[in-house]
């Protein structure tokens, strides 16, 4: 299941980055004295009781601002707003309510979701003192006592924010359906790939790049099983974005791969493999999803006999740092290959899940390490105690060892490549942790 997302508002300088830094645990956003520091939005993941969810740092809100940077730094905040399931509204203890402080709750009000008001800078402990209770007055529900320097009342915090979820995750599919996010960069056919599935025109299609700008989710039931497929805006290079719309399309599209199990990452054959395809390729590895490379327009491609190979030599090329991810070649327009790519779709998420056991594990690291000894420097030979897989989406394996410096990265890619081989795990990335023995998790 995707991860709930919580967004923390409020006006500046009332502590949303302490704050944002205290729940993930640690200090990714800037902290300063000066309003506006923070003016993008900053992502982390917060954990509360073994249950996981997305954080947004966002700046500071000025609902009646005509200044330039305030108005963007509003937008951003309310494409949180709308992004989010829950929203942490911040406030100032040591300043108390103020006006803005009514604008915000007023303008989140609007959004119709669950709001958690939270009394920043509450840094003395025991019975709130009497400003504090003017906090009613926003008319938003029970304020949380908090001090995001000390940490303070942050575990009630945390139980309200999550508690807001506990209906959507009884709603949860049984795991049956598939996500998959639909990238790549403007005007390659995602939008008719999602209409020629549904047999409808679900998407607008047009020659004029940029068309998508929300992500549009799709559900598709077949032959090969329940999908969702996600329709995301083109991701074009940082220099050719002028447009303030879809700047915040291409957010939700890297949103969009967050929420996925599988990302197909269509390619133009007209055009060939770009740098702009490897760097959106790239989004999907960093979050550890599952990929599948499908390039589109074949149909559109004078053809000989030697032609899809010259195509697949250019993607192993350019897509070196991905080699297991599987090519498929379809047409979105005639719908050539479009059942190969369901059949890719089912293996590469399954795949993606593998569990391995850990005495099947430590039965091949035997064998890996026997075939090929383990690298030495100056008569130090590295030992690998044993391995485990703590997790799956992406696999991940920790192996503990005598020395992580002797664990050169060409024979943790050498493992790699031999636990991908056994388990045949095509299309999905692999994580290798190197710990010493007794090092703490």
């Amino acid at each position: 299941m995707a991860k709930p997302v919580i967004a923390i508002v409020g006006r500046p300088n009332v502590g949303k980055s302490t704050l944002f830094n205290k729940l993930i645990g640690q200090r990714l956003s800037i902290v300063d004295d000066t309003p506006g520091v923070t003016r993008d939005r900053i992502y982390g993941e917060v954990e509360w009781l073994n249950r996981k969810a997305v954080l947004i740092d966002t700046g500071g809100i000025e609902p009646k601002s005509d200044d330039i940077i305030l108005s963007q730094m509003r937008r951003q905040a309310q494409l949180a707003i709308d992004t989010a399931q829950v929203i942490i509204l911040v406030t100032d203890m040591k300043s108390g309510l103020v006006a803005t402080d009514l604008d915000v709750a007023n303008m989140l009000r609007k959004s119709e979701k669950p709001v958690v008001l939270c009394v920043n800078k509450c840094d003395s402990v025991g019975e709130p003192e009497p400003e504090f209770y003017e906090f009613y007055n926003l008319g938003i529900g029970e304020p949380i006592q908090v001090s995001a320097v000390h940490g303070h009342g942050t575990g009630d915090l945390l139980d309200e924010v999550f508690s807001h979820f506990e209906a959507e995750d009884g709603q949860d599919d049984d795991g049956t359906i598939i996500n998959v996010a639909v990238i790549g960069k403007p005007n390659v056919g995602k939008s008719s790939l999602i209409n020629y599935i549904t047999s409808e025109d679900r998407c607008i299609v047009s020659d004029v790049a940029g068309t998508t700008r929300d992500s549009i989710d799709t559900k598709v039931e077949n032959k090969f099983g329940k999908y969702n497929f996600i329709d995301t805006a083109g991701i074009r290079r940082k220099s050719r974005i002028v447009d303030e719309i879809e700047k915040y399309s291409i957010i939700r599209a890297k949103m969009a791969i967050e929420r996925s199990d599988v990302c197909v990452i269509m390619i133009d054959a007209e055009i060939g493999c770009t740098e702009q395809d490897t760097k959106v390729a790239g989004l999907a590895l960093e979050a550890g999803k599952a990929c599948i490379i499908a390039v589109n327009k074949w149909d559109a491609v004078e053809k000989d006999s030697k032609t899809m190979s010259k195509f697949k030599k250019q993607i192993e090329v350019e897509f070196a740092f991905m080699s297991w991810a599987p090519t498929v070649f379809i047409s979105a327009k005639t719908g050539q290959r479009i059942d190969n790519l369901f059949t890719l779709i089912n293996t590469v998420a399954a795949n993606n899940s593998t569990r391995i056991k850990t005495g099947t594990l430590n039965e091949l690291l035997a064998q890996i390490t026997t075939r090929v000894q383990p690298p030495a420097d100056k008569g130090k030979r590295l030992k690998i105690f044993y391995m485990t897989q703590p997790s799956t989406k992406p696999p991940t394996f920790v192996s503990f060892c005598n020395s992580k410096d002797l664990f050169h990265f060409s024979y943790q890619r050498y493992i790699e490549n031999r636990i991908r081989e056994t388990f045949a795990l095509s299309g999905t990335p692999i994580r290798m942790i190197i710990r010493e023995r007794g090092e703490k998790q």
